[in-house]
């Protein structure tokens, strides 16, 4: 199985520092959902790992989550792909969760969904550090983009393996090209 684990906010949609909190302020980067359709048209599973401290923090509520996935997964959708699973840690930064990235809750969960043992070789693909460590607790393979985060994050020292691309549409054109 052909599996991608995504991030959500600055790798499929843009990012805020204020945080998305509808789902008119949720909105796709350019050619992300296209991305997305391609990799599923092309056999590949799509999971989303996303941290969602804004419900902790009483920014927004599960309606406005469920609506966000709603108007992505539609869009997504429309360009005849989907995506398999999405799956969302509540909490805050202090909340002692094992589901926050960098922690691998949701990694588990969906290793665990997919009937895996692990997510070795998964393209992991994120904009911020923690996506990156999340991804190599199961083995997965770390992919930064520059959109988001990206650009903070290329200062830092990035994990041992990890690639670096514009955005999600040029990891799927690598990984396409690569499938052969």
């Amino acid at each position: 199985m052909k599996l991608i684990v995504l991030d959500r906010d600055g790798v499929i949609n843009e990012d805020s520092d204020a945080f998305v909190k509808s789902a008119e302020e949720w909105i796709p980067i350019p050619g992300s959902i296209e991305a997305i359709a391609y990799l599923s048209k092309a056999g590949w599973k799509v999971a989303v790992a996303t941290n969602q401290s804004g419900l902790a923090r009483g920014l927004f509520d599960m309606t406005d989550l469920t609506d966000m996935h709603l108007k992505m997964q539609q869009l997504v959708m429309e360009q005849g792909g989907q995506i398999d699973l999405i799956v969302h840690c509540p909490h805050g930064p202090q909340d002692g969760c094992n589901c926050r990235k960098p922690l691998p809750g949701m990694f588990r969960t969906i290793a665990e969904h997919f009937r895996l043992p692990d997510l070795k070789g998964v393209p992991a693909v994120g904009d911020s550090h923690r996506d990156l460590h999340a991804g190599l607790v199961l083995g997965g393979k770390p992919y930064l983009v520059k959109t988001g985060k990206g650009q903070r994050t290329l200062q830092n020292i990035l994990p041992p393996g990890t690639q670096v691309f514009d955005d999600l549409a040029s990891v799927v054109d690598h990984l396409l090209k690569a499938d052969g």
